[in-house]
């Protein structure tokens, strides 16, 4: 009775293996025959209750039908393999003759690229584009710039003091001063570049960042050639027609001086959560340069003028991408690089 049944057992399970469609299911099989507690298992605890030659002989057709079922599941399990292996073959397969791909190539830092486009525009309409050394002296820095002792912008927590009396510029219009001083008037020039300041980092303030200065020095400059420029820089950087509104606001260097606002791009001016629901977003600092910055680079007040301003370029970029960390613009991450 009991080599029928273990006789029958085997078939029954030969028939599930051969008919297993995946391998979990060939698995199952195997657990439920062949596992520690499966049929099997249980058959061989049996045969101590079964007469010694009974025993002798049911022990032998347990083993081969044990052996048997063993090499139909291992056979199955690398027929499965197989198949699996040649399904990937066909999906992932490439010409080893073809010549191989190289290094990734690179790309620019949405910095960069935003500033050479600023860069291109203001050339075009007769800018020049200076530069200046990242470690300044203080009259530079602040003193050629109507800035005076008592400014709040000299204490050590907004200043990187270096040794000499010397320190990390925090804006890039010393740059202004040394073009003034270099190439007098007439005079139309920006000056993009690093500064730094002693700030607590979180997502919307960096120790180290990007500013763009720019200025033009003339004998007849008024408010309107201030505005139409600004208004062809920002049209170019966001691609459309900007609207822009100045309010009063005060720097030492500019008399009058403004704040400039763009209307909001994303709502139009009907009002939303990026512009906080006032319609306007203040974009940069400008002005009519103040007579004493140019009597202290050497140009007469009575005879020239012009005006300047001073924008953020990496609050710039955050705005025409929506990125709203400034610390992933140093970070080093491929991850945010590559997306530009």
């Amino acid at each position: 009775m009991m080599e029928k049944e273990l006789e029958a057992l085997a078939a029954r399970a030969l028939e599930r293996i051969e008919a297993a469609g995946s391998p979990e299911e060939l698995e199952a099989v195997r657990i439920e025959v062949l596992g520690r507690k499966g049929a099997l298992a249980r058959f061989s605890k049996q045969l101590g209750t079964l007469a010694p030659e009974e025993r002798a002989r049911v022990g032998r057709i347990l083993n081969s039908a044990k052996e048997q079922l063993e090499r139909s599941f291992e056979a199955r399990k690398e027929a499965f393999h197989r198949r699996a292996l040649e399904q990937r073959l066909e999906a992932e397969w490439f010409d080893l003759t073809l010549p191989a791909p190289g290094p990734r190539p690179g790309s620019l830092h949405p910095v960069t690229q935003v500033q050479r486009e600023i860069e291109e525009v203001f050339l075009s309409m007769g800018f020049t584009v200076l530069s200046g050394p990242e470690v300044e002296t203080e009259y530079n820095n602040f003193d050629a710039l109507n800035i005076p002792p008592d400014h709040p912008a000299r204490d050590v927590q907004d200043t990187f003091w270096v040794e000499g009396g010397h320190l990390l510029r925090t804006h890039t219009s010393p740059v202004q001063v040394r073009g003034m001083e270099r190439l007098g008037p007439p005079l139309r020039m920006i000056a993009p570049g690093r500064v730094f300041r002693n700030e607590e980092v979180d997502a919307s303030h960096e120790h180290t960042f990007y500013q763009l200065e720019g200025m033009m020095v003339d004998r007849e400059v008024s408010v309107a050639h201030l505005v139409y420029f600004m208004k062809q820089m920002l049209s170019a950087v966001f691609r459309r027609e900007v609207s822009v509104r100045l309010r009063p606001g005060y720097f030492p260097f500019v008399e009058p001086g403004f704040e400039l606002d763009i209307r909001c791009l994303i709502c139009g001016g009907s009002g939303c959560a990026v512009c906080k629901y006032n319609g306007w977003l203040e974009q940069l600092g400008c002005g009519l340069v103040h007579p004493n910055v140019l009597r202290m680079s050497g140009i007469d007040p009575e005879e020239w003028m012009g005006f300047a301003f001073g924008l953020g370029l990496t609050r710039l970029v955050m705005m025409r991408y929506a990125i709203d960390d400034v610390r992933l613009f140093q970070s080093g991450d491929l991850r945010f690089l590559m997306q530009f």
